[in-house]
This record gives structure tokens, sequence and C-alpha cells, in this order.
């Protein structure tokens, strides 16, 4: 499926108010100038939108849902892509904990709030994201419309340490049960990633399944950030990422890409049969 972006300053309200950049990846189906699509929104690593994060959401646009890419750091600087270096490594970190919590949800209800009022979105919303992404796909599934949430070894869930003042209450909201029966999510990580242990993953893990959310946690043979296409860090695995996927878009397609109306649980234990 062909596809087409552009771009959206969308005003903000909070950490001095400055215009969030959100990109739009669409579908483009000739001569059906009325299609409607589901909405994912891909929330980006500590560099912003760069090629990978571009190139990762135009694949998911050309299975035909309408993405948005939120610049993170725009209360920061411009929306450009930060290097992928030491420098841009050291600012994106840093960055990340300066900025408020809120600010982040902020964020993601105005991405949600863009694909709900676009005419080729249908506002069925699902979001995805990686490493700090991650974390705020996880999060953006704290807001009703967002039904789905397949989150790429997402950094910070479990030290609580995402933005400023040491506010991140993830994991406590899950206790509270903001998930609970609302949105599945799906959580990725690689078992030689050292930015969430094993430790971590276990925390992450058993705070879902307690709560009662609606979980697939996936563990496989990588470092951190393996689907990154590019090549300074070596650790790009593009048989992995591709199977994986796969799996991001059964979840997608399941959840957002049919109207199944709503879920009702019926109680029953699955049968213990071979």
């Amino acid at each position: 499926m062909l596809i087409t972006q552009k771009h959206y300053d969308v005003p903000s309200k909070l950490d001095g108010g400055r215009p969030i950049r959100i990109y739009v990846i669409s579908p483009n189906v000739p001569n059906y100038p009325q299609a409607k699509f589901p909405g994912v929104v891909v929330f980006s690593e500590i560099y912003q939108v760069t090629g990978p994060v571009e190139r990762f959401a135009g694949q998911i646009a050309s299975q035909g849902y309408v993405v948005a890419c939120p610049s993170v750091y725009h209360e920061f600087e411009g929306p450009e892509p930060i290097p992928y270096d030491t420098e841009g490594t050291d600012r994106g970190n840093n960055y990340k904990i300066e900025k408020q919590v809120a600010a982040y949800d902020e964020d993601a209800t105005l991405s949600v709030d863009l694909l709900t009022g676009l005419p080729n979105c249908n506002g069925r919303i699902a979001a995805t994201g990686m490493c700090l992404g991650g974390h705020l796909a996880f999060r953006a599934a704290f807001d009703r419309r967002v039904l789905a949430s397949v989150c790429f070894f997402a950094t910070d869930i479990h030290s609580a340490t995402l933005g400023k003042g040491k506010s991140d209450d993830t994991l406590i909201k899950v206790r509270n049960g903001d998930l609970t029966d609302k949105a599945e999510v799906v959580m990725i990580f690689g078992k030689q990633d050292t930015h969430v242990p094993r430790e971590g993953r276990d925390l992450i893990r058993k705070t879902l399944e307690d709560a009662g959310v609606i979980t697939s946690f996936l563990e496989v043979q990588a470092q951190h950030a393996f689907i990154r296409d590019e090549h300074s860090k070596g650790r790009w695995d593009a048989a992995l990422t591709r199977t994986l996927f796969g799996f991001m878009m059964e979840v997608f397609e399941r959840t957002i890409g049919r109207d199944l109306g709503p879920r009702q649980n019926d109680g029953r234990a699955p049968e213990h049969v071979c």
C-alpha cells in the first residue's frame, strides 16, 4: 500500500507551551478518497523521529493504518532528529529526565486527539514505540481510546525514573487498576538488554499479571534497540525485527483492525485437556 506524509504543529499547554510537531504517515489508496483507517501512535526513542523511527512507522502505515509520530522533546528544541552519537545520546537522556511526566502524557493525548480528528481515521487507536517510546506507548494505554499497546524494550518502567522530580507513576497506575480489562498490552524485551535487567522484567510482568491486565510478554535473544535499523551500535537484528513486526500487526489487526464490539468476560476457565 502506498503512503503519504505530512506534519501538524499542535499547540501544547505544559512545559512552556511550545507546539509539538506530529508527523502523520497515511495509507494512500488511489480512487478511494473517503477511505478510513485505524490509527497508531508511534513514540520514538530519545532521539526523536529519526530515519529508523520514520521507516518503522511507514511500514505500519503501509499495512493500512494512519500513523502519528510525535516529536517528544518539543519543549527543548525543534523537531529535527537527534544524532545517534555520544553527544546526542547524552542530550536525549538529559531531556528524558527534565521533561515532566504530565507533559509526556499531554503529548500522547494530543497525538490521539489529532488522529481521531483526521477524516481518514476511523477512531480506533493503538500505540507502539521503542526505548523511551516503549514506555510512552505503555502509558498511552491509560487513555481509554487506546485499545492496544505494543512496547519494544520499554525503559524506566521498572525503576520508575521517567520524567522530572521522580514523578513516574506507571506501575502505581497499573496496581490501581487503570489498565485492568481495558487495553491489550504487549511487552517485548531482549534478554541481553542492559537497560532492563531480568529483575526489572520480572517486576513488570508480575505487576501486569497481578493487576489482571490483558498481557503478552516476550523475551528474545537480543540486545537493547535491536529493531533500530541503523548500524552505529551494531544491535540491529533484521530477521528478529521482521518476525516481531508480524506479531505486532496481528495484535493491531485483531484489536483495532476490526470492530469486535465491547469485550465481555464470561468467567469460564480454559478446559484442562490435551
